[in-house]
């Protein structure tokens, strides 16, 4: 399994989020993995019925191609989901990675995103992006676990380690408001 606290479970849930959760989209749904490394989580994906693909800088897997999650080169309104796993913060634009993402859904599109925060919570970033959070749940004791982990077998990310005080880590579960949504709501776009 790719390396990201609490492993193929924490993967699981997310999937289930999606599948089960407030706002389910089903089989055959077009899905993306920002950041999918050797393409794990893009295999669960498949597995469940969705037409699943993955990027990352550095693609190690089959279904995975090479991709910057701050501009991907996918079409506007292409992906009725998305899925990321401690990919935001280390790409250095949190709040770039929640526009891109929100640019790639389509109207009413899930984004499921798991990963550390050390200024504005995750949340809040979300928010500023256009996202509606509809499911958060604050995993910072994992992620602490984790990195402690990662720090003892030498294997800890480097850009994890600059903000130790403050840290947050949160599973999200976003959807990008339809265009009547917008119209009702005033929200933006």
């Amino acid at each position: 399994m790719d390396r990201h606290p609490g492993g193929e479970e924490h993967s699981l849930k997310m999937v289930r989020l999606v599948t089960d959760g407030p706002a389910p989209i089903g089989a055959g749904a077009v899905v993306y993995d920002f950041g999918a490394g050797a393409g794990d989580l893009v295999k669960q994906l498949q597995s469940a019925g969705f037409d699943a693909r993955g990027i990352d800088l550095t693609p190690r897997g089959q279904n995975v191609a090479f991709g910057d999650l701050l501009q991907t080169g996918l079409p506007n309104d292409c992906a009725d989901a998305v899925f990321s796993q401690c990919a935001f913060y280390v790409s250095g634009d949190p709040a770039g990675a929640f526009r891109e993402v929100h640019r790639v859904l389509k109207p009413g599109g899930l984004l499921a995103v798991s990963d550390v925060s050390f200024a504005a919570p995750l949340q809040e970033t979300a928010r500023a992006a256009g996202f509606e959070v509809l499911y958060e749940e604050d995993l910072t004791e994992m992620w602490r676990t984790y990195f402690l982990e990662c720090i003892w077998n030498g294997t800890a990310d480097p850009a994890c380690a600059e903000g130790k005080k403050g840290a947050h880590y949160t599973l999200l579960l976003c959807r990008k408001p339809g265009p009547a949504e917008l119209t009702e709501g005033g929200g933006n776009d």
